[in-house]
């Protein structure tokens, strides 16, 4: 059997003879991961009598994750973290990424220094689910990345080289120009997908790479390929840190060190070619020759070669007071010796360029540039569809039949006609925004995390792309109904009728985004949105002419008022006259005298415009600062 294990283990030795892409060999600063006695706590749920027990601690009610793992991983080393569901593989992970919040003890250190948000820039992350915009090509995809992670010691085209170099080497050439697709569009194959996800963290070349399950759900085939461009890297001096479930034999001794977690314990840490002797020393060897990975994790569910009837709570428990007495001292042995070599300046910048790490690795307007350009190629099927133009044509339509070439005389209706153009322009952008945010919050969270980019660059490029059809939608509404309704037949009425539309439009757009970046639920979002607009319109000054002084100031702050107001301005003036009775005779009145004009009255157009543009900042100052709290390390 002894014989077995070792012919097994030497037939699955990686195969390193291969040249590493040179897009790997690009000097990096070595990274070396230090992690002391890491614990992170969670609050447990309470139940509805909790309230009634006395003396409860706080602390007692916390349930702990991790207990006290320690590790360090040097570079070229490739860490990979094994263990069932629920052992903190995943949780460890991203502590050890800078990701994670909350109570988190311990002490982290990378080369002896800790997180900062310039070293997060020289960290690749792969998250386990893949977070990619489904309508760009793969191409697309990697090239954008790049150009916007890649510092400009890198031409344009040298970025876009390095994109199509990721390509091939993750073998995803044949699928370059297919779009990524997602849940309810067809694009690439799952697998593709997280060689896609994989390729946008390779792009940077990281000094130090984590990677969330990066073989789940591919064959075994492409599992090997991802894994060997990951010794590629590795062999540059890069430090890799990985979780996986169930690596097969070969995967598994292509790993230099290995740690096995169960229920947050760590019951091994060590190199991956001791860890079979460590095992088989404490009584626990295998009966037959077997995947080291299955036994690992039978031995970390509580499962025992020889199937005995052990307590599983007693044999993990064993393993992980093992540890403690055998590895726990040559491990802090380990860690004092990492310090003092770096003490040492045993690990120097691996090229003069690199000194320190870089802040941003591009300017902010070429950050703006890719952001915006992304923007328009992922949303242009969204915003320019033959739908929403149609949705648009077909009210103005509508509204031009319904008021066709209504005039003065009718005065009511041509009243009732730009209140319900303030309504529906308060309406429409509205709901358009407020589905700006939501649906990007996991994408803005990744690259936010990475340091990909600048809110601000992201934000501005955002509301910039979604100007163009913004503004044509209400300027195509206004060039159709206009004419059609009978409005005032002159270019300055006309433009100006315009003007106040698209600044209408803005205001109601920047509160969309502001509620969607406040709440990032979609459902009470829109809910709260429709409240908020309806509450606006009631007070907009056509409905209700006497509306009580306790509820008046509703009016202060509503859209629909001042753009009523400023639509009314736009074809009437205090002096013009309309047909009416007066004292059972035809006549004339004065049109400031109509009672759903005097209530909003003609007068104070320049404060209406005033109060507008001052929504239009601030709705948007809103939505910045609720995006801020989004992808920031705690």
């Amino acid at each position: 059997m002894d014989q077995q294990m070792v012919d097994l283990e030497s037939n699955q030795s990686p195969n390193i003879d291969e040249e590493a892409p040179a897009i790997f060999k690009k000097a990096v600063r070595p990274v070396t991961l230090k992690f002391e006695d890491v614990v992170y706590k969670i609050e447990s749920k309470k139940d509805g009598m909790s309230w009634l027990r006395k003396n409860t601690n706080k602390s007692d009610s916390d349930k702990v994750i991790l207990k006290g793992i320690s590790g360090v991983v040097k570079p070229g080393e490739i860490l990979a973290m094994l263990g069932p569901s629920g052992s903190g593989k995943t949780t460890l992970l991203t502590a050890l990424g800078g990701r994670l919040g909350g109570k988190l003890d311990g002490n982290i250190t990378y080369n002896n220094k800790t997180f900062s948000n310039s070293m997060k820039r020289n960290i690749g992350f792969v998250t386990q689910d893949d977070f990619l915009y489904p309508h760009l090509t793969v191409t697309e995809t990697l090239v954008f990345t790049a150009l916007l992670r890649l510092s400009n010691t890198f031409t344009r085209a040298e970025k876009i080289v390095q994109a199509e170099a990721v390509i091939t080497q993750l073998e995803l050439t044949k699928c370059k120009n297919s779009i990524v697709g997602g849940e309810l569009l067809r694009g690439v194959s799952g697998g593709e997908r997280r060689r896609v996800s994989i390729g946008q963290e390779l792009l940077i070349n990281p000094s130090l790479l984590f990677l969330d399950e990066p073989t789940s759900g591919l064959d075994s085939t492409t599992a090997q390929k991802i894994v060997k461009t990951l010794w590629d890297l590795a062999s540059g001096g890069r430090t890799i840190i990985m979780t996986i479930h169930q690596p097969s034999s070969r995967l598994f001794y292509m790993f230099h060190k290995v740690m096995l977690l169960s229920e947050g314990n760590a019951l091994y840490f060590g190199i991956v070619s001791d860890v079979m002797d460590y095992f088989s020393g404490i009584g626990y060897a295998p009966l037959v020759a077997m995947n080291p990975a299955e036994f690992l994790l039978d031995l970390a569910n509580g499962r025992t070669p020889d199937e005995s009837n052990e307590n599983k709570s007693a044999v993990k428990q064993s393993l992980a007071l093992a540890y403690k007495q055998i590895l726990g001292d040559k491990l802090k042995a380990e860690l004092e010796e990492t310090s003092c070599d770096y003490n040492n300046n045993q690990f120097q910048d691996a090229s003069s360029e690199n000194k320190e790490f870089v802040k941003w690795p591009t300017t902010w307007w070429q950050q703006f540039s890719v952001l915006f350009k992304r923007g328009v190629q992922e949303r242009k099927h969204e915003s320019f569809s033959g739908l929403k133009i149609g949705q648009v044509v077909a009210v103005a339509l509508l509204c031009g039949l319904l008021w066709w070439q209504s005039d003065i005389s009718h005065l009511q209706d041509q009243t009732g006609l730009l209140f319900f153009v303030s309504g529906f322009w308060g309406f429409f952008p509205l709901f358009q925004a407020i589905f700006t945010f939501p649906p990007e919050r996991k994408m803005l969270e990744k690259e936010r995390t990475s340091g990909t980019y600048r809110l601000s660059s992201y934000f501005m490029s955002r509301i910039v792309g979604d100007l163009p059809m913004e503004l044509a939608l209400p300027t195509l509404f206004v060039t159709i109904t206009y004419w059609m309704a009978g409005l005032k037949p002159t270019p300055l009425h006309f433009f100006h009728t315009l003007f106040v539309l698209l600044l209408l439009v803005l205001v109601a757009q920047g509160m969309g985004l502001a509620l969607g970046a406040l709440i990032m639920d979609l459902q009470s979002a829109t809910t709260l949105g429709s409240v908020i607009m309806l509450s606006f319109l009631l007070a907009g000054g056509y409905y209700v002419q006497h509306v009580p002084s306790f509820i008046a100031w509703i009016k202060y702050i509503s859209i629909s008022n001042y753009a009523y107001r400023l639509l009314l301005g736009s074809q009437y003036k205090n002096s013009d006259t309309y047909p009416c009775e007066t004292n059972g005779a035809n006549g004339l009145c004065l049109v400031g005298d109509f009672p759903s004009i005097k209530n909003t009255g003609l007068n104070g157009q320049v404060n209406g415009v005033v109060a507008l543009v001052i929504m239009l900042v601030v709705y948007r100052l809103i939505a910045y600062m609720a995006l801020t709290r989004i992808g920031v390390t705690k």
